[in-house]
């Protein structure tokens, strides 16, 4: 649970120095602040027109394929109404807790790695992808933030483990 509460915590508020309570306070912004839109071709969950696939709700859920195969999961049309995600506090948590149990290929889902459900292979290991706090970061955010060192973010993602 502090592995899941670490990681939202990080993913919507993000710390800084003067917040309210100190750098890991709690708290939830529901959309992704300064953050970038996130589109990719998808046969199967093509982007929507006039809908914008930014992160969303405690996990910020991003990406078109991701709102499409959330939705398909709690029966809701988010590609078309990515919103909601936003906007229904039912809905929001749902899809964080989808994203956490969920596997997306070739990745495993963040609560495999964390309750030792998932055995990392040969590859895994040589890329240092092991079980344990920071692989559930590989899976949320890695291409943006694995493999650069001890700096701004993981510090903040460890912060709000360990508070």
């Amino acid at each position: 649970m502090a592995t899941f509460l670490g990681q939202t915590s990080h993913e919507t508020i993000g710390g800084w120095a003067t917040a309210p309570g100190g750098p890991h306070s709690w708290g939830c912004f529901v959309r992704e602040i300064n953050g970038g839109l996130y589109y990719a071709p998808n046969p199967n969950f093509p982007c929507a027109s006039g809908q914008e696939y930014y992160g969303h709700g405690p996990i910020q859920l991003s990406w078109n394929y991701n709102y499409g195969q959330c939705g398909e999961a709690l029966e809701l049309d988010l590609l078309n109404n990515p919103d909601l995600v936003a906007t229904d506090p039912v809905i929001s948590f749902k899809a964080a807790i989808w994203f956490w149990m969920t596997p997306q290929s070739p990745k495993p889902s963040c609560h495999d790695v964390i309750t030792g459900n998932w055995n990392p292979s040969s590859v895994d290991i040589a890329s240092s992808r092991l079980l344990g706090y920071g692989t559930t970061t590989n899976i949320i955010n890695g291409g943006l933030e694995c493999g650069q060192g001890l700096n701004a973010q993981v510090e903040s993602r460890i912060g709000f483990y360990k508070r």
